[in-house]
This record gives C-alpha cells, structure tokens and sequence, in this order.
C-alpha cells in the first residue's frame, strides 16, 4: 500500500450528500478479479448518458478537473454497500484523498485499508472548499496527515482528526496483510514449532 504522509493536489467538487458505493462503482463493473481497471468506470451512471456518451456537465468530465487527485462531497459519503470496489475505483482514477463532513464506517475503513485518506471536516469548511474549487481555477490542497492538516494558498487552514491506529497504517503503509508481515518471524518461529501434520497435507 502506497505510504500517505503529504499530498498536493487538484481539488474536484462533488458536495452531493449520500452519495452511496452503487453511484461509486455500479455494480454491474464488479465483475473483475483485480483490483485495477475500475477507475474508468467510477461514477459511470452518472458521467455517461443513457446513450453512454459523455455528459459534459458532470465535473469528472470537465476539463478544467482533469487530474484532480482530491474529492470534497457533502455528508455520509460512501453509504450503501460494503463493495470495496468503490475505493478501487476511487484510488484507481487518481484519488488520493476524500474531504467530507461524514463518511459510512465501512467505506472509511477500506479506504484505510487502500491508501486514501478520509478527511472529515465540519460542514462549514467542506462547503467552502466545494466553493472554492468551483470558482478558482486550479484551485489545490495541501493534505498533511503528518499534522492532521488542510491548507490552501489563499488563507484557509482546517484540522481534522483521525484514530492513532489508522494513521500510524497510512504513513507506513501497511494494509492487514503488512500488518500480519511485520509478524513474520514470530509467524516462521511458531511454524517451526508446530509443523502441519501428515494428515493435513495435500
């Protein structure tokens, strides 16, 4: 998992509330076996027409958003399904991060367990980077999970706050299956004490 310390980037605005992982990733895209190739489908339903042509008035398909890497949307973001496949999609097109006022349990611990980084904010101060990011051109973020910080170029500066655990995991970059590996030699140790029995092998 790709470590989060500091990031800068292009901030795209989507301050819709409840916006749910079926919007995210349709579910008709969930057939694949990686977890590549699902950023093309992100919010499909809503970037295509009926007739699957672009639509020119959704912000992922402008082009003054092209290579925003930071989302601001409004409350409860990611409700719905547990499909993992929304933060696949989410860090696939370029995502690095999500400002929101709330986000759905489920949906905030897989984007932990993915490196992107669910940033609440109160409703006040999201709403005014959903401003900002639609009336200044380029308008970017400085993100520091290493001071729990949002900053912009032009004054504004909010903190937000996130669990020990969970940051400690962003900035090494350790999903569970790097978690588990730092055990490695306890796991090798324990192993060779107890080997697998005859009748359990293959």
């Amino acid at each position: 998992m790709q470590p989060f310390h500091t990031h800068t980037g292009k901030v795209v605005p989507l301050y819709r509330a409840n916006i749910d992982t079926d919007q995210i990733i349709p579910k008709q895209f969930l057939k694949r076996i990686e977890r590549t190739g699902f950023g093309q489908f992100l919010f499909n339903d809503w970037r295509k027409s009926p007739e699957g042509l672009p639509d020119p008035s959704f912000v992922l398909n402008q082009p003054k958003y092209s290579g925003a890497s930071i989302l601001v949307a409004a409350k409860n973001f990611g409700c719905g399904s547990s499909r993992e496949h929304a933060v696949w999609a989410l860090a696939d097109f370029g995502f690095r991060a999500v400002i929101a006022p709330s986000f759905a349990d489920i949906f905030a611990n897989n984007c932990s367990k993915n490196g992107v980084l669910t940033v609440v904010l109160r409703e006040d101060e999201s709403v005014e980077i959903a401003r900002r990011a639609s009336e200044i051109p380029d308008y970017q973020l400085d993100i520091s999970l290493e001071t729990s910080t949002v900053r912009d170029q032009r004054g504004l500066t909010a903190r937000f706050q996130i669990d020990d655990f969970t940051r400690h995991c962003l900035l090494e970059g350790l999903d569970d299956i790097g978690l588990t590996l730092q055990r490695h030699a306890e796991i090798a140790a324990y192993e060779a004490e107890h080997p697998i029995p005859p009748a359990w092998k293959i």
